[in-house]
């Protein structure tokens, strides 16, 4: 292995100095991944329930069982509301902290994938991997939002980093345990961060095959050593639930544990919900557009990769082989979601590293890479302007704002000007100025034109016009957002329970107090029980309709037959 060149003596890629390369690229990076924050509030179908969990750890101070409103969440470990927690600590303002641990977690990653690819290779390739990685519309997409996948990516990322520090680069048991150990907060974070142990399988294999670029640490006892480290950060929050759950013999918090612990993992994996439900082939064709433009290059990259495999070059095998196995693991499932593959993007991207400098001066590369941009800018294009101008089925069925056509038909004129000022000739970098111009414009105008009606703040803020400031409005068919983004005193009846059921408490309630008190509820959860002469349609927002109503618009007698609930609801 040949030593690590210094930043200083590294042979830069366009600029005179590795070191300017570098900082660019970091200003770039935080423009497409943060540019806009603080201009939305968290939206469906993810964001605002964990926010509402992490806002009711400040009020309540209830840290170790997330609540969704009165009722427990037992989903998802509490980690990532913890981080916004804290983020909103540091910044007092909730459309940041929302969205901070997502932004850390996308710098973080690509920062790793440099470092690591400038070890193994050199600073011009380590450059290529994270720039690819950043403009990957998957990993800029998901990383913009504030959902738990973008934070393990990093957690899964920092663990790999750390094992591949030990197994390529090593012997490093300090970067081993500091791998294990990250492992075991991506199981905090998600059940799922113990695929990073993956990586251990290809390293065995490459042992056995006597692999050239392999480190050979030896110790024994010190390779089991590593699950001390992982079990640490598992068993910091693990023990004291535990102790919680049984000291207070509340049987919620003993169903909670028993659901977080055994329903969300290999119950969730072997017999996921219907909706989740894909055929084993769907994260082939998830890799083959979402991962685009990255999937352009694995054409070329493949037959590469398998040269290079055939050499015995470990360097290509332990990444590969963890993203291969990572795949194959959540295909067995017939549960299936684009995220769950999410963590395979920095690896992919690191094994693609070396070949990129190469690659990227092919015209059937560039010519690829160049057609892409035109056809997405086109698109853009013309549908923007069927949209604004013939107003055709499908524009009508979305519903969007009209401002967001203006945006969309922005977009694919600038595409198409930066398409025809670079040329085949500078695809790559055309793709760079058009992620660029759409991430921009999605962050600074697309978050504004979108927020009121996505996070449900209009809808909420005209519930309190209607209510007026000293009434009290309870909350029916509710979600997440609603109580989120409510303005001044709510109840609400539960978020699990039947329709039917919230409905008739919330009328008995509304009935104790009926001057002071208002119903909010989603239309279909009435059915035919409230007389909507009398009731007051608030809006339309998230793709249903909600109405106000106070007593004198409820039917004596009457239980609406609508039976549905959120257990199984999405957005």
């Amino acid at each position: 292995m040949k030593p690590c060149v210094p930043l200083s003596a590294a042979r830069p890629l366009w600029l005179r100095s590795a070191r300017r390369e570098l900082l660019l690229f970091g200003v770039f990076a935080l423009l497409l991944l943060g540019v806009g924050i603080g201009l939305r509030d968290p939206w469906p179908s993810d964001e605002p329930r964990f926010a509402l969990a992490a806002r009711w750890m400040i009020e309540h101070g209830q840290w170790l069982f997330p609540h969704r409103g009165h009722e427990l969440y037992p989903d998802k470990p509490p980690l990532f509301m913890w981080l916004q927690a804290l983020a909103w600590m540091l910044t007092g303002s909730w459309r940041v902290a929302f969205l901070l641990p997502s932004l850390i977690a996308g710098l973080g990653s690509l920062a790793l994938v440099y470092d690591l690819a400038r070890r193994l290779w050199n600073h011009r390739s380590a450059l290529l991997a994270a720039t690819t990685l950043l403009v990957t519309i998957h990993f800029t997409y998901q990383m913009r939002d504030a959902q738990i996948d973008p934070l393990l990516l990093g957690w899964i990322t920092l663990a790999n980093y750390g094992l591949l520090r030990h197994l390529l680069l090593g012997p490093s048991w300090r970067w081993y345990a500091a791998g294990c150990f990250f492992a075991g907060v991506g199981v905090v974070t998600k059940g799922v961060g113990v695929l990073a142990w993956l990586l251990l399988i290809p390293y065995l294999v490459a042992r056995r095959g006597h692999w050239r670029q392999l480190a050979m640490p030896t110790g024994g006892w010190r390779w089991f050593g590593g699950l001390v480290w992982f079990f640490v950060p598992v068993l910091a929050w693990l023990l004291p639930m535990l102790l919680a759950a049984r000291a207070d013999g509340d049987p919620q918090h003993a169903a909670y544990v028993q659901n977080i612990l055994f329903r969300q993992t290999v119950h969730r994996y072997a017999a996921p919900g219907a909706g989740h439900l894909q055929p084993p082939t769907f994260f082939l064709g998830i890799i083959a557009v979402d991962w685009l433009p990255l999937s352009l290059l694995l054409l070329w990259a493949l037959p590469a990769w398998w040269r290079r495999l055939k050499r015995h070059d470990a360097r290509y095998l332990l990444p590969l082989g963890w993203v291969v196995l990572v795949v194959l693991f959540f295909s067995i499932s017939p549960g299936k979601r684009d995220v769950y593959i999410l963590p395979a993007l920095p690896m992919t991207a690191l094994a693609l590293a070396p070949l990129l400098p190469g690659l990227l001066r092919k015209r059937g590369v560039r010519t690829a890479i160049f057609a892409l941009t035109v056809l997405l800018s086109i698109t853009l294009t013309v549908a923007a302007t069927l949209a604004m101008y013939r107003h055709p089925a499908w524009a009508t069925r979305l519903a969007l704002n009209p401002q967001l056509w203006w945006l969309l038909l922005s977009v694919g004129l600038a595409g198409v000007a930066i398409a025809a000022l670079t040329r085949v000739r500078r695809a790559a970098l055309g793709w760079l100025a058009f992620a660029g111009t759409l991430w921009v414009l999605y962050g600074l105008w697309g978050y504004p034109v979108l927020n009121g009606d996505r996070s449900a703040a209009d809808v909420m803020l005209r519930a309190r016009h209607i209510a007026g400031p000293g009434a009290t409005i309870g909350l029916v068919a509710w979600k997440e957002q609603n109580l989120l983004m409510a303005q001044g005193p709510v109840v609400e009846f539960g978020f699990l329970k039947p329709w039917p059921q919230q409905y008739a408490e919330a009328t008995a309630w509304l009935q104790a107090a009926p001057s002071r008190r208002w119903i909010f509820s989603l239309d279909t959860a009435m059915g035919d029980c409230v007389n909507r002469r009398r009731a007051r349609h608030v809006g339309h927002a998230n793709r249903r309709e909600w109405w106000m109503y106070q007593a004198d618009a409820v039917m004596p007698g009457c239980v609406p037959v609508a039976g549905g609930s959120n257990k199984n609801a999405t957005d």
